[in-house]
């Protein structure tokens, strides 16, 4: 049996398993619908029925350049993943603080334009009930 044979052996083995014991823990049908993917039915809050799809494959990882392919790295491939999810957190915390600080400048604004205003009304009295 050859390496790509042996590989959608184990990947077909892993499958059966997957499906055997989603179908036992979740007590409902688990479907098989493709080569490598099943199906699993689920209700929604407002009683709307989908399906959730699982797929297993065996990625080949990157072309090597030589006509084949380097290995996938999965234990890259979640730290990659992990500095990603930081990354995007970071950003989203910089562009709340952001957002912040730009309301609390609006407020400063409005607060300094409704003094001004008031200002304004009064030293415009002023200047009426000077003239009389």
């Amino acid at each position: 049996m050859g390496k790509e044979a042996s590989r959608n052996a184990q990947k077909n083995e892993l499958l059966s398993t997957v499906q055997t014991i989603l179908s036992a823990q979740l007590n409902s049908d688990v479907l098989r619908v493709g080569p490598s993917e099943i199906a699993i039915p689920g209700v929604d809050a407002e009683g709307n029925e989908f399906f959730y799809l699982v797929k297993i494959s065996i990625p080949r990882g990157s072309r090597n350049g030589e006509g084949g392919y380097n290995e996938y790295d999965a234990y890259a491939a979640a730290e990659e993943y992990k500095f990603d999810l930081e990354e995007k957190a970071a950003k989203k915390a910089a562009s709340e603080a952001k957002k912040a600080a730009a309301e609390k400048e609006k407020e400063r604004k409005r607060e300094a334009k409704k003094v001004v205003k008031e200002l304004n009304e009064k030293g415009l009295k002023g200047m009426i009930e000077g003239a009389e």
